[in-house]
């Protein structure tokens, strides 16, 4: 009897610690198993990433990574269930500005002494603001898009307006400007999708040196909507609602929405992220003729922000530095454009950006490339409260604005006034 218990009691023991252990795990033989979850949606994307996989199983007989298939969709609550349940991938693939919560939670691998010195070089200090939250950095930033302008190069060639480039874009005043020059009849100078309209205005509000969010000396952010946070939100408002260039219908859109009426003559040109250049190539009719051109400049030229795809490693993962070592292979300067390549986006790192491949002008994928020394942290990047106040405050009230319902005047007294509210419940 005493050594039947003792036998139930070590299987118990067995069964308790294999619980605790999160994401890999070890053999008897002692080789490792690491999770690896992946959010990569396109096929291009995610036949790279299985590729590395793949080459870096073969190579690599002592760690094994298994490839796990998340969605962008679900990504921040699967993780909060899988993080709180002992359950979490020990290699997170996810997007820098849903990693706040997590960091400050305790959820994820402080990085700093994990990663090589070749990456930490290799990827500019700028990107890895991005992920930095306190004294820790907790992700690996490695693929970002700016924001540029999609436009009918057929359009724009017979208006005859001046074409912009990154050596000389256009001002928000000239590209207020041009849209007037181009609509008129039924047809629109510009298409705004503006489902999601609060990252598209901060991040580019960065142009005309706009912050919104301003921390202070004891740590605390305070809301404030000055003179430079109005211009790009001024520009939208009026374009829509005094000089009718930007199409009202498309103010409550997604970017695939637009498309459509893109490729039948509708709009002139519409904002998007870099990588709907892949779903234009795909669905534009056989002839349609499109380039890419760079977001409006403002005071701080063609400054923008941006919330890159990142790479974190879960805090409770026990096999950490391992999956720093696969972290890395993943984002060698070759398997970085690759993965860059293969979501039509741009890498983060020095190296990979030099890839000949990033400097063709087919497909705009030379001027996507001259952006990138311009892409920051988005503003809202480390803000405690963002989600809260993005979903209650910002978004409806930007959505009243551009529709014509609100003002600036009220559009400042909400994003402060409701804003700083709440913020000061996530600061006390």
């Amino acid at each position: 009897m005493r050594t039947r218990a003792t036998v139930v009691l070590a299987a118990v023991l067995l069964l308790l610690l294999a619980g605790c252990t999160s994401g890999g795990s070890g053999s008897a033989s002692g080789r490792i198993t690491l999770r690896f979850q992946s959010l990569a949606w396109q096929q291009e994307s995610v036949e790279a990433n299985k590729e590395l996989v793949k080459e870096w199983n073969a190579s690599h007989p002592d760690v094994k990574v298994e490839y796990v298939q998340g969605s962008w969709d679900s990504v921040h609550d699967q993780l909060l269930t899988s993080f709180e349940g002992g359950e979490a991938p020990d290699i997170i693939h996810d997007a820098s500005d849903d990693l706040a919560d997590f960091a400050y939670g305790g959820y994820l691998a402080d990085l700093r002494d994990l990663l090589p010195d070749r990456l930490k070089s290799d990827i500019p200090q700028r990107s890895w603001e991005t992920a930095t939250f306190g004294d820790g950095i907790y992700g690996v930033p490695f693929l970002q898009e700016p924001r540029v302008l999609i436009a009918n190069a057929t359009w724009l060639k017979k208006s005859g307006v001046r074409i912009p480039t990154p050596e000389r874009p256009w001002t928000w005043a000239e590209f207020r400007r041009v849209t007037r020059q181009l609509s008129g009849k039924g047809k629109y100078g510009v298409a705004w999708p503006l489902k999601e309209p609060v990252s598209a205005t901060l991040n580019l509000s960065l142009s005309a040196g706009g912050r919104l969010f301003h921390r202070g000396a004891d740590g605390k952010v305070t809301i404030r909507f000055e003179a430079a946070d109005q211009v790009v939100p001024r520009t939208i408002h009026d374009q829509a609602n005094t000089d009718h260039s930007a199409s009202p219908t498309t103010l409550g859109s997604g970017g695939s929405d637009t498309l459509p009426g893109f490729f039948g003559g509708k709009y002139a040109m519409v904002p998007l992220g870099f990588s709907y250049r892949q779903q234009i190539v795909q669905q534009a009719p056989k002839g349609f003729d499109w380039q890419v051109l760079p977001a409006p400049a403002g005071a701080d030229g063609l400054t923008q922000g941006v919330s890159p795809q990142t790479l974190s490693i879960a805090e409770d993962s026990p096999h950490k530095k391992e999956a720093a070592e696969f972290v890395d292979f993943l984002l060698r300067p070759k398997n970085m454009v690759r993965l860059a390549l293969g979501d039509w986006m741009l890498p983060t790192g020095t190296q990979a950006l030099k890839d000949p491949a990033l400097h063709t002008a087919k497909n705009g994928w030379a001027t996507g490339t001259a952006l990138a020394q311009h892409l920051r942290s988005a503003p809202a990047q480390s803000v405690r409260g963002y989600p809260e106040w993005k979903d209650k405050v910002a978004t409806p009230a930007f959505q009243e604005c551009y529709s014509g319902a609100i003002g600036l005047v009220e559009l400042q007294r909400r994003l402060e006034k409701d804003g700083n509210l709440v913020l000061a419940r996530y600061q006390r």
